[in-house]
């Protein structure tokens, strides 16, 4: 794996594709726009949105289409470079795109809880991709109308033991979309080993090693201000994977008695230390800033790994999160500079 002969052919893929991908100066751009059907016909006209959209009729979409049809495009772009992997690189694709099973299926969630019916999610922009990429059966998925219902048509695949071992608990302190989560990520943590090697294995284990530091950073600090959980309830819902945090840090950032001492011992960490050198103004804005440039130096250093191709989907899927909020700072008429100090 990760030679350079087994890489050219989709490397060069993904700098075309990459070169397509939205600046913030073209955000900036739409940010001033009038409203949601001139901010298609934008996208229309730029390289990476024209071959998807260059049919649509800007007029007669509603802005949850045009973000379902964003969303699409990832999918989209997910195939593009399906088709030019090798089998080593379909092993990785195959593994990230369980990350899409876990979307849907929190979106499925999501419409029972808030509707009371699945049926809600219009699955109808992705079938071709679950159909190709996933054992799921979305249009069995969107007739529940209750979780247990859910859980029950999810028999028989990998996604039913994690959520059924959370039915019954406070969903305050671990619900669905937590499980599904950290099933997610520990899975992937535990199979590396057996599916890659060489540089492909290192990228995984520094870029998604680092990637789960920061996320239960988050969690740690989301749990003691805003849910006030007790540490026992915390260690429950952390991803069980250390990288670069040690178990005595997770345990003294936990157990810390006042935020200000969990800021101190944040502060020693190797991740505190970054934080003050990028100026973040946030744990979020951190995860952010550190991951995109962890996968630009990575894809740089290896650039005959795995890396590129997170570090595309990653982009690409920042960008959709970015023309999202783009869509919804138009619709609500924030100005412009205002807005793009948020997205960035």
């Amino acid at each position: 794996m990760g030679t350079l002969l087994s890489y050219s052919a989709i490397s060069t893929k993904i700098r075309a594709m990459q070169s397509r991908l939205v600046t913030t100066e073209q955000i900036y751009e739409i940010l001033q726009l009038p409203g949601v059907p001139q901010v298609v016909a934008y996208l229309k006209q730029t390289p990476g949105y024209s071959r998807y959209w260059s049919d649509l009729d800007e007029t007669s979409l509603h802005r949850a289409e045009v973000e379902r049809l964003l969303r699409q495009t990832v999918f989209l772009d997910f195939v593009r470079l399906y088709k030019f992997a090798d089998h080593d690189q379909k092993t990785f694709l195959d593994l990230y795109a369980k990350k899409y099973d876990v979307q849907i299926l929190k979106d499925f969630l999501t419409a029972i809880f808030d509707h009371g019916s699945s049926s809600q999610v219009d699955i109808s922009l992705y079938l071709d991709f679950f159909s190709k990429h996933s054992r799921l059966n979305l249009e069995r998925l969107q007739q529940c109308e209750t979780e247990p219902a859910l859980l029950e048509a999810l028999k028989g695949t990998e996604y039913y033991a994690p959520l059924k071992a959370v039915q019954g608990l406070d969903p305050l302190i671990f619900d669905d979309g937590m499980a599904l989560d950290v099933y997610y990520f520990t899975q992937i943590w535990n199979v590396r080993k057996k599916l890659f090697s060489g540089d492909d294995l290192e990228e995984l284990t520094v870029t998604y090693g680092e990637k789960f530091d920061m996320l239960n950073l988050q969690f740690i600090h989301r749990a003691r201000l805003l849910y006030h959980m007790s540490p026992a309830e915390i260690y429950a819902i952390l991803i069980p994977v250390r990288y670069r945090l040690t178990q005595e840090e997770i345990r003294e950032l936990i157990e810390a008695p006042t935020p200000e001492e969990a800021g101190k011992i944040f502060g020693r960490t190797w991740y505190g230390k970054k934080y003050r050198k990028q100026d973040a103004v946030s744990l979020e804005e951190f995860y952010n800033l550190n991951l995109m440039e962890l996968l630009d130096r990575e894809a740089r250093k290896h650039p005959c790994s795995v890396a590129v191709l997170f570090r595309y989907l990653y982009s690409k899927e920042q960008e959709v999160r970015r023309l999202t909020l783009a869509l919804e700072a138009v619709r609500y008429r924030l100005s412009p500079d205002e807005a793009i100090r948020y997205i960035r």
